[in-house]
């Protein structure tokens, strides 16, 4: 009588993994290639984003950290594909983490999410998938964030003594901007000020010296506006 010997696999046999299998499956050709290919590409996102700052305050370290971030991605993905429970340890570990440095510039958000989805797709060998969409997102990103706008928003900030001084400087601004929006105003023993949203028409500034001789205007001031208004 012939005996059948069925072998069967337990959930616990999917955890099972010794530490000699874990080396010998590591492959340091694969990780040099990997990490090599993400620090080249993290190299290109640094690069775009020093291209395309136009801040005051350039942040060297925040350049640096795209590159790094992506080679931390890689990293991780390489370690979370090779190993089932490593992966939901992992999991776990990361979502404890909380990031309070605040992000000043809306554009700086993209760069992050960029390099971290670059480490990814590196992580998961995917790296022709990672030039193409490096190279596509670079030069999307070149081509409009330099791109200069001739309607640059203005905050223009009027100090007059009284109502009638105000009507005259209010009227003066609507006859010399293409367009024009009162953000707020403030009303004090000493006087009026006005903060106005303008749109330049021909990029000139000539009629701030023109409402600073009206009469009951003490000072005006012309400031570039990044279009957040703190009220």
């Amino acid at each position: 009588m012939n005996s059948i010997y069925l072998a069967t696999t337990t959930f616990s046999d999917v955890f099972k993994s010794s530490f000699m299998d874990k080396v010998s499956s590591f492959s340091v050709v694969d990780t040099l290639i990997a990490m090599c290919a993400a620090f080249a590409l993290g190299l290109f996102i640094f690069f775009v984003y020093k291209k395309t700052f136009s801040g005051v305050m350039y942040s060297a370290s925040f350049g640096v950290s795209l590159i790094s971030m992506t080679l931390v991605t890689t990293f991780i993905i390489l370690a979370i594909t090779s190993n089932v429970v490593l992966s939901l340890g992992m999991v776990g570990a990361l979502s404890i983490v909380r990031f309070r440095t605040a992000v000043k510039e809306p554009l700086d958000i993209s760069f992050l999410f960029w390099a971290i989805a670059v480490g990814i797709v590196v992580g998961a060998g995917l790296i022709p998938l990672a030039v193409i969409g490096t190279i596509l997102i670079g030069i999307v990103m070149i081509v409009f964030v330099n791109k200069k706008s001739t309607d640059n928003p203005y905050i223009l900030v009027i100090s007059c003594v009284n109502d009638a001084s105000e009507k005259t400087a209010i009227e003066a601004v609507k006859n010399s901007v293409k367009k024009h929006v009162v953000k707020s105003k403030t009303v004090s023993k000493s006087g009026i000020e006005l903060t106005v949203e303008i749109r330049l028409k021909d990029m000139t500034t000539e009629f701030v010296n023109k409402i600073s001789d009206l009469n009951g205007v003490e000072n005006v001031v012309l400031v570039s506006y990044n279009g957040d208004y703190m009220s």
